[in-house]
């Protein structure tokens, strides 16, 4: 007697050149936020000095980071913006020769530097470790809707 199987289709899903490239860019986009931030934080209202531009800084950097793991549906996804930023931002803060730095002691760097970091750790743990699947990465029928959403 012959039983037959019943052959399941393959599901179509990226490759892993999809998700490294995904997560590449979310590393670069990280790197020019913290290349943008550390030059244009130090924004003041005149006359009074009030900072400006840090304070858009750091819920930016938030919405990136919690974006990115709401895309991903991974924490690590939000990790890597967070970590592209820390990287540019430590290296701002080193002691050139020169005695300047890019990130100073003032109220903006301190509400740019702690402000941000505290936004990013946020982001992160604000993201579940085990999402149902990224809407990236997740294949799905045309027209179907994530199981997230309602």
């Amino acid at each position: 007697m012959v039983v037959m199987e019943q052959v399941q289709p393959l599901e179509r899903s990226p490759g892993r050149a999809v998700t490294v490239a995904a997560y590449v860019v979310l590393v670069m986009l990280g790197l020019v936020m913290g290349v943008l931030g550390a030059f244009q934080h130090s924004w003041y209202a005149r006359p009074v000095p009030i900072p400006v531009a840090a304070p858009v800084c750091v819920p930016a950097l938030f919405a990136v980071c919690r974006g990115a793991g709401w895309g991903m549906g991974t924490r690590s996804a939000a990790l890597a913006p967070a970590a592209g930023w820390l990287a540019v931002t430590t290296i701002w803060l080193s002691d050139r020769p020169e005695g300047d730095v890019v990130i100073a002691g003032d109220l903006s760097g301190y509400i740019y530097l702690y402000g941000g970091l505290i936004a990013a750790l946020v982001g992160v743990m604000l993201t579940p470790a085990a999402g149902g699947g990224s809407w990236l990465l997740t294949p799905r029928l045309p027209g179907s809707r994530p199981s997230g959403l309602r």
